[in-house]
């Protein structure tokens, strides 16, 4: 007799209410997944997957607005077979953190600041297990070390705000297996990670899965993490399950446009492209909302976009006869790390020490890292947001880093920077129009207010948005939308110099392909030169001409990007490039 799933989720309709509309963010989907399994569930944002989760979970608030139809059956040890939908509370109580466990996308946010990560992890098994406090503690100890943590009695006594991104994930995988669940729900746990760091939080997960054969229902938005992690992949968009398949043919044959489009859309590592295929490529809505395919391949779609080597290499040696743009000579910024009774530094963080490099005219430099390593301090000296302590920034022959603040006003529309975060980086009381022209008449580019606006509105559609779109609030848009008015406000100003801090790392991999094509775009057209900051090697490999690593405040590595990620000479490069998801396990599975 065959085993029954551990979980089978079967026509879940998920509503939500609201007093304009109804918001379907859940249309009638079915899957299971067997004990020991793991499945991967991907797409962009707004496709259902984190509402799916949160309902297996029962974490989503009840009516008002709320309305869920459908089973999620689960195979319970203490309760048997259960509809989780049907549950009372005292029920769901002993199933939750017990027998299905979450980890979230945010650590930082899922931890109580205000009490001890050891304490909090401990919780977990007082509350399901008849157990002494001393026994969870030594529970608790013995997790830390499993899940990778070196110094367990530390971070047993350790606030969340003490410890590092990830650090903090790995307490959370330790709360979640605290009870050994026989099923984890992971969502989105590596997104906001460093790519070594997410290379051995995958690699704790899947030996942990195997060691305890528990389910693993892995929620993301990157095929390439979910290559290294799942043995199955069900793809969702708008709320229906569009492909549910093995990994080898989601990969290697997938069946629908839409997974087509978002294998294509991810940077390639083994090829350099002009531009990068979007998902309107493969596939068309019709006004009914019926999904129409193209008919063109994966394959196709890259084939088609390949930069000759030959090309590349005329491009590099062409730029770089050119007198630089920007000279950062013996550049330092170090701030205070520990003081002493009278005040004296004793220690310091070394946050960009003695760095020296140049930017050439229409280039653009990648800049990698982790998180620690420099590049955003490194970014914002180079623009005087942070003054230098030591050091000499040229641009165009002039020294910035010698500059009052007088003389620098008349450089600073000439430099502009894009952040990682669109909604922060905007005002939500102002609108899209205002946040664009007021850069406008601070640095007098237009003679009145309706040249402002009628730039503002040109901008607009330069990048992408309506001019209508003049009118409304941040709130009003989503997050790669928000990301284009970011652009729109930077170029207000007519600048020659754009860095781009980690801009596109918060988005999905198709708004990411639109938006790393706009800059390209904006690059040939309005002769810019860029910075490109991001700690995702496949996203500065596809932009960059050239590359340069950091770490701890120190420039390791600079040179062609191609050479940077096929030979790199510095031990640190080869670390980062090594963790980058290359499908090896994919080749393994399948071959």
């Amino acid at each position: 007799m065959d085993q029954k799933p551990l979980l089978v989720v079967k026509d879940l309709h998920i509503h939500f209410h609201t007093e304009d509309e109804t918001v379907i963010a859940v249309n009638g989907i079915s899957f299971s997944v067997n004990e020991g399994e793991s499945v991967g569930i991907v797409g962009e944002s707004g496709s259902g997957k984190t509402v799916t989760a949160l309902s297996i979970m029962r974490l989503i608030p009840s009516p008002p607005g709320f309305i869920p139809r459908g089973e999620i059956i689960f195979q319970s040890r203490e309760l048997g077979e259960v509809n989780i939908l049907e549950l009372s509370l005292s029920d769901l109580r002993k199933i939750r953190g017990a027998e299905i466990s979450m980890i979230f996308q945010e650590p930082m946010t899922s931890l109580n600041p205000v009490f001890k990560c050891g304490d909090q992890v401990m919780e977990a098994i007082l509350i399901h297990e008849k157990v002494s406090r001393q026994e969870a503690k030594k529970r608790v100890l013995e997790l830390f070390k499993q899940v990778g943590l070196r110094e367990p009695e530390r971070i047993f006594n350790s606030y969340p705000h003490q410890l590092s991104g990830g650090q903090k994930q790995r307490v959370m995988i330790a709360m979640a297996l605290a009870c050994n669940p026989r099923l984890v729900i992971c969502d989105e746990p590596t997104t906001a990670l460093d790519v070594t760091v997410q290379k051995k939080i995958l690699d704790l997960l899947r030996e942990l899965q195997q060691k305890r054969n528990m389910a693993l229902l892995f929620i993301t938005h990157d095929l390439g993490v979910i290559a290294e992690i799942s043995d199955r992949v069900i793809v969702m968009y708008r709320g229906n399950i569009v492909e549910d398949n093995d990994i080898c043919t989601i990969f290697h044959n997938p069946q629908h446009p839409y997974t087509r489009g978002l294998l294509a859309c991810r940077p390639p590592l083994d090829v350099r492209l002009r531009e990068l295929p979007t998902l309107d490529m493969f596939m068309r809505v019709t006004p009914d909302g019926r999904i129409e395919s193209t008919g063109l391949t994966v394959e196709e779609a890259i084939r088609e976009r390949i930069i000759p080597e030959e090309e590349t290499k005329r491009r590099l040696e062409e730029l770089m006869k050119q007198e630089p743009l920007i000279r950062v000579v013996n550049l330092k910024k170090w701030f205070p790390k520990k003081k002493n009774f009278f005040g004296k530094v004793k220690e310091w963080t070394k946050a960009v020490d003695d760095v020296s490099f140049e930017v050439y005219p229409g280039e653009t430099l990648g800049l990698v890292g982790e998180s620690g390593s420099g590049k955003t301090t490194l970014s914002r000296t180079i623009l005087r947001l942070i003054d230098p302590d030591d050091g000499d920034i040229f641009y165009a022959g002039e020294n910035i880093a010698r500059m009052d603040q007088k003389a620098l006003r008349d450089y600073r529309k000439r430099m502009q920077i894009i952040f990682q975060d669109p909604y922060s980086s905007l005002n939500p009381r102002l609108t899209v129009g205002y946040a664009i022209t007021e850069p406008m008449k601070v640095h007098g580019i237009c003679k009145d207010d309706e040249e402002c606006k009628k730039r503002a509105m040109e901008l607009l559609e330069r990048v992408k948005l309506k001019p209508e779109h003049y009118y409304r609030y941040p709130h009003e848009f989503s997050g790669g939308q928000r990301q284009r008015i970011v652009i729109a406000r930077a170029l207000a100003v007519q600048p020659e110099f754009v860095i781009c801090d980690e801009a596109v790392s918060a988005l999905d991999v198709s708004v990411q392909a639109e938006i790393l094509n706009l800059l390209n775009e904006l690059k040939r057209d309005l002769g810019l030169t860029y910075i490109f900051i991001s700690h995702d090697l496949s996203v500065v490999k596809f932009m960059s001409d050239r590359i340069m690593v950091m770490e701890h405040g120190k420039l390791k590595e600079i040179g062609p990007a191609d050479e940077i990620y096929y030979n790199p000479k510095d031990p640190y490069t080869r670390t980062l490039i090594s963790a980058i998801p290359k499908g090896e396990r994919l080749e393994q599975i399948c071959s």
